[in-house]
């Protein structure tokens, strides 16, 4: 069993209702006006309220930042490939999907998940090996997005083969691409791939790649986050989907 902590998080796993939740903990004295839309939701969820002294939640907490409320809970379902093409196949609109393939810190991974969540994406694919993280320390920064994101985890290539196959644009993200990301044309069914910061995008998701893309910046020895370079990329595409088309004559 895993743990949930802070309300923002809490409400987003009950709405998702991808989690088995146990029990969810308040601190004793909240005001009732305060939590009612999760009384409400977890009244609806069939989940029960357990109100517990504030050691109990400092005790089975990772910090004090849980603001009072905890949810006892199974693990996120990750996404089955097959689920991930079956989402795929479902949307009424282009597929907006991002690969990460570097990520060195959770909270780095909870803010990328937080811009994919708000920029429209449909799904994050993440490399196994970065599966090796504290989920309480994403699901808490990612302010409910860990909650409601599909996530798949990716092993090799194949996936993204079947992607491109249902006509899934892969565009990489490389600093040394000439074509610049307001370049590419993003409103068509697409997947951005994004490298950590050490190592960039593998040869073997290069390999797949059928564009590239760079963002442009002043140059110098600064380089972008793997976080921020994602925020950068996703508003993009963000804008270019959310453009009017444009008028003919």
């Amino acid at each position: 069993m895993e743990h949930i902590e802070g309300q923002q998080s809490v409400l987003a796993a009950l709405e998702a209702r991808q989690r088995r939740i146990s029990v969810i903990l308040v601190r004793q004295g909240t005001h009732p006006a305060r939590v009612v839309d999760l009384l409400r939701l977890a009244g609806d969820c069939g989940v029960p309220i357990r109100h517990v002294e504030p050691a109990e939640l400092d005790a089975l907490a990772h910090g004090t930042t849980h603001g009072g409320i905890i949810a006892v809970c199974s693990s996120k379902p990750r996404l089955s490939p097959a689920a991930l093409l079956e989402l795929v196949d479902r949307l009424r609109e282009p597929p907006l999907l991002l690969l990460l393939e570097g990520v060195d810190d959770a909270r780095n991974l909870a803010f990328t998940l937080r811009t994919a969540d708000a920029m429209g994406v449909h799904a994050v694919l993440i490399k196994k090996h970065l599966w090796d993280f504290d989920p309480v320390e994403v699901s808490r920064p990612s302010s409910g997005a860990y909650e409601r994101l599909p996530l798949a985890r990716v092993e090799g290539v194949e996936l993204l083969i079947e992607l491109k196959r249902r006509g899934v644009r892969i565009f990489g993200c490389l600093a040394a691409a000439r074509r610049r990301l307001h370049e590419r044309d993003l409103t068509q069914p697409c997947l951005i791939a994004i490298g950590g910061e050490k190592r960039g995008l593998s040869g073997a998701v290069r390999a797949v790649c059928d564009r590239f893309m760079s963002i442009a910046t002043r140059g110098g020895p600064s380089s972008l986050s793997l976080s921020h370079a994602a925020a950068i990329a996703l508003a993009e595409a963000c804008r270019q989907r959310a453009a009017p088309p444009a008028s003919e004559g």
